[in-house]
């Protein structure tokens, strides 16, 4: 299985090494290609984001590296874009504006309240005991609540567009399955998830299955038992590691590849010499 991974992040963004760091730990795995996808600006700060005037050092440090190792890899610039709402998001102007050879769209943060600050953000992506805490306050103590405005707000992310890949699709059920009531086989979760991915498949988007817990939890999102609504949908897939250390730029992707073949998918779309390319599983 030739390597490649399009999730990545840096010392731009909550990364734990410099860029050219995780290209050397990729090109000495076998890697054909490596992508970062730096967390994007925010309206708001946070210990994770990059901020707006790291973005013209970040896109030059990429294209350096692109023609430094231009034999031995393909090196993409890409963004992992946050949807706050409709006015934040992966298809405004700005983000537009970049060069980039792709983006990726994710939720990390449903705003209950406005302005769009951190203090009005529930972070889903975080520490357990903060999203108990948000679901207890903000959400009336009701799993349901918000796993119903994740998808809510999945598919007003996926309707406006403006990315070619959907960022760890049910990454709700991380923290989510830890509270009491949840269940990803309940109807409330199940429908929603796939009105979701017939969305997906309608607007021709990449679905990513991340492999950042593979190893650590046997757990990737989108959830194992998704792996056939995907094929079932025609969905092309891409298998991330997420990594934020070198030494991971590989983590799961073998086990996931693995797992995917079982389901009957085989292949994974990526980018090669610029292009959207499918490269057999096998």
């Amino acid at each position: 299985m030739i390597a490649a991974n399009f999730h990545g992040h840096c010392t731009y963004c909550d990364g734990h090494a410099a860029p050219e760091e995780f290209i050397r730990a990729a090109i000495a795995q076998g890697f054909r290609a490596y992508g970062f996808s730096s967390h994007s600006p925010l309206p708001f700060a946070t210990t994770w984001n990059m901020s707006s005037d790291k973005m013209p050092s970040y896109i030059l440090e990429i294209i350096r590296l692109k023609e430094k190792y231009r034999e031995q890899i393909e090196i993409y610039a890409g963004l992992e874009i946050d949807y706050l709402d409709e006015t934040y998001n992966a298809s405004i102007p700005y983000f537009q504006s970049l060069p980039l050879d792709y983006r990726i769209g994710s939720i990390h943060f449903l705003p209950w309240r406005r302005p769009l600050e951190e203090d009005n953000m529930t972070c889903i992506d975080g520490s357990y005991e903060i999203f108990e805490g948000a679901v207890n306050t903000h959400y009336n103590r009701d799993i349901r609540l918000i796993v119903k405005d994740f998808f809510e707000t999945s598919m007003r992310m996926v309707e406006i567009g403006g990315f070619d890949i959907v960022g760890h699709i049910d990454k709700i059920y991380m923290n989510g399955h830890l509270y009491q009531g949840f269940d990803i086989e309940a109807d409330w979760f199940r429908k929603p998830f796939l009105e979701l991915l017939d969305l997906v498949a309608e607007k021709g988007l990449i679905v990513e299955i991340n492999s950042k817990y593979e190893l650590r939890r046997q757990q990737t999102f989108p959830h194992y038992n998704a792996y056939k609504e995907l094929k079932i949908r025609n969905i092309p897939v891409m298998v991330n590691s997420d990594c934020h250390y070198p030494d991971l730029v590989n983590d799961g992707r073998p086990e996931v590849l693995e797992r995917l073949k079982d389901a009957g998918i085989k292949s994974t779309r990526e980018l090669s010499k610029g292009k959207w390319k499918d490269f057999s599983i096998n």
